[in-house]
């Protein structure tokens, strides 16, 4: 297996970016937490996993062995498979994640575009016990954000929100509710933090 990547950002995109290592490129996708945390022509390690398909190789990147080994756990739930266990790192952290099965909270895995309420329940039946209690000794990083992304947190936060289903009236509706409230507040919102705020309003949409 391939663990981590070392290289280079040679191109990011909506899903994913494009990491030189010994001059090959290499594609991971990545969630909207590390595809903020990464910066074209600069340095940086991303902890990965191979996911093995009959016509397909495929690389995905996260900010810490962390994220990836929640990654790999989510997917031993029944239903649960690359797709959407990346989505679910998309809308929570793994804390937030292990949180949610802990506490039995199916509302929080609902917010999961693809989740439904009986999905959510099996989720938490199958997953109890296997991610680790929230907040004992996991090390969860400070969202990759932290700092402000330039207007361009708009496009990526869109291109997140179209990747996991809305449609892009939707994505835009949101994106411009939660642009309004960090005008309100005079800040500017990274990433991370925006799509999950998105996200929260579409699901009581």
């Amino acid at each position: 297996m391939i663990a981590h990547l070392a290289g280079t950002v040679a191109g990011i995109g909506p899903d994913g970016a494009i990491i030189d290592v010994g001059g090959v490129g290499l594609r991971v996708q990545c969630t909207p937490d590390t595809l903020a945390s990464l910066k074209p022509g600069e340095p940086a390690r991303v902890a990965t996993t191979l996911v093995v398909r009959e016509d397909s190789l495929t690389l995905f990147g996260f900010g810490s062995d962390d994220e990836r080994n929640v990654f790999e756990l989510l997917q031993t739930a029944t239903g649960v498979g690359p797709r959407l266990a990346l989505a679910m790192l998309a809308v929570h952290s793994p804390d937030a994640l292990r949180r949610a099965v802990s506490t039995e909270d199916v509302n929080a895995l609902t917010m999961v575009p693809g989740i439904g309420k009986k999905g959510a329940q099996r989720i938490v039946l199958e997953l109890a016990g296997k991610l680790g209690d929230y907040g004992d000794g996991a090390v969860v990083p400070a969202p990759a954000g932290g700092r402000p992304v330039a207007s361009s947190w708009r496009d990526q936060v869109q291109s997140g929100l179209l990747n996991l289903g809305w449609s892009a009236r939707d994505a835009e509706a949101a994106i411009a509710a939660v642009e309004a409230e960090h005008a309100e507040a005079g800040t500017a919102p990274d990433v991370a933090t925006a799509l999950r705020a998105a996200l929260r309003k579409l699901s009581k949409a």
